[in-house]
């Protein structure tokens, strides 16, 4: 995937709406390796262009919950949840008033979807044929049909698509 300076800034709002991030430990430990940096340093990578910097700003600044049950302790404004207590956790942090969290990984979302907490997910389809890595979703016990409701074209030729689960509480 190519994340361009449009998909950068998408993913900055949506980091910003949101009360916090959810993340498994494969996902946290790459998001910080990869965002962190800038923030300590001050200084932005070589690799990083000027326009990744408000993204870069915006997940460092972000509370962050990061699921492991191998991790003893996490910081980069983060605070741990046990693998092994992922609903009640998650239950509880949907509970709490807010705009909600945003989740990221391949694994969690997975386990989230199985448990039946995913109130909204949004797919970002690029215009490039891989033909390897992780499948989303890959093993789900049972279907969860969707409603599209909204979908937001980039310049790049990437496809924005947020859906809902049928039959939740907001598909009335």
């Amino acid at each position: 995937m190519f994340a361009d300076e449009d998909l950068h800034r998408r993913a900055a709002e949506n980091i910003a709406r949101a009360d916090a991030l959810l993340f498994g430990r494969v996902t946290y430990e790459m998001m910080e390796a990869a965002w962190r940096p800038l923030a300590r340093a001050g200084v932005r990578p070589d690799w990083m262009a000027d326009w990744m910097e408000p993204f870069a700003r915006t997940i460092d600044a972000a509370r962050k919950y990061v699921v492991s049950s191998t991790l003893d302790r996490v910081d980069w404004n983060a605070e741990l949840v046990r693998g092994d207590h992922l609903g009640k956790a998650v239950l509880e942090l949907k509970r709490q008033s807010g705009k909600g969290l945003l989740v990221g990984g391949v694994k969690l979302p997975q386990a989230l979807a199985e448990l039946g907490l995913i109130d909204e997910y949004e797919f970002v389809v690029h215009p490039r044929l891989a033909g390897h890595g992780p499948t989303l979703f890959a093993g789900l016990s049972k279907h969860v049909d969707l409603k599209l409701v909204s979908r937001l074209e980039f310049g790049s030729g990437a496809v924005a698509m947020r859906y809902e689960p049928r039959g939740s509480h907001r598909d009335c």
